[in-house]
């Protein structure tokens, strides 16, 4: 759950509206708590005196064989009338007397057999009785104040359970007294229905705009990730649409403006250095026919070999330069079949190359491009460890690892054979160690592709590992 609150822009979003709105609930609920509690109770305590108020009067206006009926009649779930022919004794016998009332099955009582939760026909039950005459125990009699009894009949009240419930004694008119009891627990609590339903309803509303809003936010920037991950490989993508509020499309534009001038300075200098090795032809040309007049034949052959050095190298420069200016499409193909093919193509030609087929692996690249990364260093193993040992395997890369039988790389020398023009091989003879670009240019194309290279020492012999990353829609 962590891991996914911490990844998800819409699970913060909920998080943090859920917090807020329970946060803010929960404030009013304290504020407004002992208010609610005070109105509640004091609507129930009027309720009960103007209800025995009129029942008072309605026993003074019907005969005397109607009242039990009457009574009857008038009870709820949670009152009960009774007339006694005493006055009450003390008010702790009282209320037991109340308690066994309460405890009396309604005699009006109409039960609804798809609300089971209706049917209660007492108000208490005997496992609560002990509790509900603890409470007030020791209590005596009180009488009414004249704004809340103003009939001439003499009334005594008590307290029932604490303050849930009430009692009310009336001297009748015939000497006979009217007896009611009122309980009902008065719950204020947070965790109700009533509270849940509405808040419930709030947080699944805001929970879905959470969402949406996430959602919306999240998408210019899910495409922002994916741009950002496709130049770094290389990939000449088209400008993003520049959309949404203020700030994101302020980003989306500097990425914009960033792409373009990225690919400005890399087109500037791969012209540059196109058109440097190209002037370089002329007056290398003019330098070998002044060669020509030198009449020492040896002085003339080391002049000739160096202005052949100069020249090889600036042809590969050149060529290095047309390959960076051609634009390849990058498209997804299966790794496994370009480096199978090209290991069949220099087995065709002689080279003692093999390759270990491996399970399909695709890959976001461009092939030419990659193919000829490839081929540098299976060419380079093959010239300096006699043999290449090509395999493909699956972790969290792409790896393609080339095995040979030769010395390897000495460990201070790893860094510095990628530097253009950087030969281990110190005879500088163009025929066993080339100009030193072959390096240079693989792990600029793999690096371009959003990959490296790295050397490892096998058991025994030498091992070159070209990691790419993983097609993230494969």
């Amino acid at each position: 759950m962590m891991y996914w609150w911490r990844r998800s822009l819409a699970a913060q979003f909920i998080s943090f509206i859920l917090v807020t709105l329970i946060a803010s609930q929960a404030i009013s609920f304290f504020i407004s708590h002992g208010e609610r509690e005070r109105a509640l109770y004091a609507a129930s305590k009027s309720e009960f005196y103007t209800r025995m108020a009129s029942i008072t009067k309605l026993m003074a206006s019907i005969p005397v064989e109607l009242r039990q009926e009457a009574l009857l009649a008038s009870e709820t779930r949670y009152s009960r009338f009774w007339i006694t022919d005493q006055e009450p004794p003390d008010a702790d016998r009282w209320r037991e007397q109340a308690a066994d009332e309460l405890m009396r099955p309604l005699a009006n009582f109409v039960g609804f057999p798809q609300h089971t939760d209706l049917d209660i026909s007492s108000a208490i039950t005997m496992a609560t009785r002990s509790s509900f005459l603890k409470a007030n125990a020791g209590e005596a009699w009180l009488t009414p104040g004249s704004t809340t009894w103003n009939l001439p009949q003499t009334a005594k009240f008590t307290y029932i359970n604490g303050r849930n419930g009430f009692g009310l004694a009336v001297h009748l008119d015939d000497g006979r007294w009217l007896n009611s009891a009122y309980y009902k627990g008065f719950s204020n609590s947070w965790w109700s229905w009533e509270t849940l339903y509405p808040l419930s309803i709030a947080a699944i509303f805001l929970s879905v705009i959470g969402i949406v809003s996430a959602r919306r936010i999240a998408r210019p920037l899910r495409r922002l990730a994916t741009s950002a991950e496709a130049i770094g490989r290389g990939e000449n993508v088209p400008p993003l649409p520049e959309e949404g509020t203020d700030d994101i499309r302020q980003t989306t534009a500097a990425f914009n403006r960033m792409q373009a001038r990225l690919f400005r300075f890399v087109e500037d200098r791969t012209h540059m250095l196109a058109a440097i090795s190209h002037d370089l032809r002329t007056p290398l040309t003019s330098l070998r026919l002044r060669v020509e007049f030198v009449n020492d034949p040896e002085t003339q052959q080391k002049m000739l070999a160096t202005i052949d050095e100069i020249q090889t190298m600036t042809e590969a420069t050149m060529a290095f330069a047309r390959g960076e200016a051609t634009v390849e499409e990058t498209r997804t193909i299966d790794l496994n079949a370009l480096v199978g093919s090209l290991c069949d193509d220099l087995t065709d030609m002689g080279q003692p190359v093999s390759y270990i087929d491996g399970t399909k692996s695709t890959c976001r690249c461009r092939p030419d491009s990659l193919r000829r990364a490839i081929r540098n260093i299976i060419e380079n193993a093959v010239q300096y460890g006699s043999e290449a040992n090509v395999s493909l395997q699956n972790n969290q890369t792409i790896d393609i690892v080339i095995e040979d039988k030769g010395p390897g790389i000495p460990c201070d020398m790893q860094e510095k054979v990628f530097t253009p023009f950087y030969r281990l091989e110190t005879s500088r003879n163009r025929e066993t160690g080339g100009v030193g670009l072959g390096l240079a240019i693989a792990r600029t194309i793999v690096r371009h592709h959003g990959g490296d290279i790295v050397f490892s020492r096998g058991h025994p012999g030498f091992k070159v590992i070209i990691s790419l990353p993983r097609d993230q829609n494969a």
